[in-house]
């Protein structure tokens, strides 16, 4: 069982940074891809970005240009920086996992709250 440990939310205010991070435990399969998604309150989850093991990235409309993921070669750990935060970007913050075998794992998480 792969295990995500989050931690890098808190409370801002609009136009502050945040940097989040997630360390997953060594799965048995391989990573495929890693990301972070997002649920507000009264709302579903939804991608905010992701990156997979060739590099490849991909962001949500709502924050391209202000976020930037990244995960460093040879490291089970991914980071989301957050740039000129928004109130509208207050939600839970969730990783992500996808393995090379089809399996998806989350982490359990980490409260992001912008005041304006």
């Amino acid at each position: 069982q792969v295990r995500l440990v989050e931690s890098g939310g808190g409370l801002v205010r609009a136009g502050e940074s945040l940097r989040l991070s997630c360390k997953a435990s060594d799965t048995m399969f391989g990573i495929k891809t890693m990301g972070w998604y997002r649920q507000a309150p009264g709302k579903q989850r939804e991608l905010v970005a992701a990156v997979t093991n060739r590099g490849d990235t991909n962001y949500a409309d709502s924050v391209k240009g202000r976020y930037t993921i990244s995960k460093p070669d040879a490291k089970n750990t991914v980071y989301l920086q957050m740039s000129d935060l928004k109130p509208e970007d207050t939600a839970v913050y969730y990783c992500n996992l996808g393995d090379l075998l089809g399996g998806t794992y989350w982490g359990q998480g980490t409260q992001v709250t912008v005041s304006s």
